[in-house]
């Protein structure tokens, strides 16, 4: 048989020898069964006019229309105290020249659901209906504004970055009726001086996609133009008071997991860190077959497979005795004892052909030779017609 998995916790689905091997930038095979499974969330339910919906059950609630969730912000102040805003209804609403309003919680790169609905009693145009502001880490605002039949300078509108990008439509409903935000926020991320990773901002807003992975230009404001630089690791979440009683209501967001950039394995990496991760897998991978029974072709296969990922010159003599041991062992079986050896036989042989295109073994690699001469005596190597 084949190896046996990785983890009794982890569920392998094909062959360990199966799509092409790693590479200098890619860490994992194609189709690797190595790669780790991804975790389980439950998804939410979508809210309605009238009622929020359930976020994912991996979300990190702010606000759920409770007194209760009110705790988590307070006044964004030099001195924090308690919000001033108020709950009705099941929403939070800006009591205005209260102030703008913070998180508790300090977050970086995340997935951000917010629903905000301006006064149904329509007062004021432009900039002055319905105004208030989603500040990412406190610095970056995504606009919120009244801008149904309600036009105002672009880079000011509902969804934009700021300053720096209207949104691609207006897909506001009416006032009174609340907006679906849903945003995708990623980090500048600098090294010194030098940007690795402008950071972006990508915004839905009621399903329709309004901001498409928007570089980060620096923080915003008002009347002046955004100067690229880093941003801290983390930072709260603010909403703005701009003098209107806007609410918000199911508020929640989703951490994101690191870029390339950050460490994360999932991507085209450096050279350098494909190698570090290869290494790593393939210490995981000799270390299983230590529990293995020695000799088995379990144990045999496992250590080939950690050789697709790194060199070991230890586990490589290893494989290759019991390979030679291996093949010589087939050669000399015939009838029905060769037969009954088949199944096994064709997946060794197919493991051992992966490795010699993959240059884990030269193509002249004796064991496989001496199987190839096996399969093809017994009619193995033969298509079904």
């Amino acid at each position: 048989m084949l190896a046996a998995p990785l983890s009794p916790a982890a569920t392998f689905v094909g062959n360990a020898f199966y799509g092409d091997a790693p590479d200098d930038h890619h860490p994992w095979a194609i189709h690797d069964r190595n790669r780790p499974q991804p975790r389980v969330v439950v998804p939410g339910t979508a809210s309605t006019a009238d009622k929020p919906g359930k976020p994912p059950s991996d979300a990190i609630i702010l606000f759920d229309g409770t007194e209760a969730s009110l705790s988590k912000w307070e006044a964004d102040k030099k001195e924090a105290g308690p919000s001033a805003w108020v709950v009705k209804d099941g929403a939070m609403e800006c009591v205005p020249k209260s102030g703008y309003i913070r998180t508790k919680d300090q977050f970086g790169d995340i997935q951000l659901h917010v629903e905000w609905a301006a006064p149904k009693n329509v007062q004021g145009d432009s900039q002055g209906r319905g105004n208030s502001g989603i500040f990412l880490m406190g610095i970056l605002e995504v606009q919120v504004l009244d801008n149904y039949n309600n036009p105002t300078y672009a880079d000011g509108f509902a969804t934009s970055v700021y300053g720096v990008n209207p949104p691609m439509v207006n897909a506001l409903r009416a006032p009174g009726e609340y907006q679906m935000i849903d945003i995708i926020f990623r980090r500048p991320i600098y090294k010194g001086d030098k940007v690795i990773d402008p950071g972006y901002v990508t915004v839905f807003c009621n399903g329709v996609l309004v901001q498409d992975h928007t570089p980060i230009e620096g923080k915003t404001g008002h009347m002046k133009r955004s100067v690229p630089g880093p941003f801290p690791q983390k930072g709260p979440l603010k909403l703005q008071d701009h003098g209107n009683p806007v609410r918000f209501r199911n508020i929640w967001y989703r951490e994101l997991p690191p870029r390339v950039v950050e460490g994360s394995t999932d991507g085209y990496l450096t050279a350098e860190a494909t190698k570090a991760k290869r290494a790593e897998i393939a210490a995981t991978l000799r270390a299983d077959a230590a529990k293995l029974t020695p000799g088995s072709t379990d144990h045999m296969l496992r250590l080939a497979e950690s050789l697709v990922y790194a060199p070991d010159a230890a586990a490589r003599k290893e494989f290759e005795k019991q390979a030679a041991s291996y093949a010589a062992g087939v050669k000399a079986l015939s009838g029905t004892a060769l037969e009954a050896k088949k199944d096994e036989a064709i997946r060794v042989l197919k493991a051992f052909q992966y490795l010699a295109k993959s240059k884990v073994v030269p193509a002249s690699f004796a064991p496989k030779t001496a199987l190839e001469q096996v399969s093809k005596a017994a009619g193995w190597d033969e298509k079904k017609k």
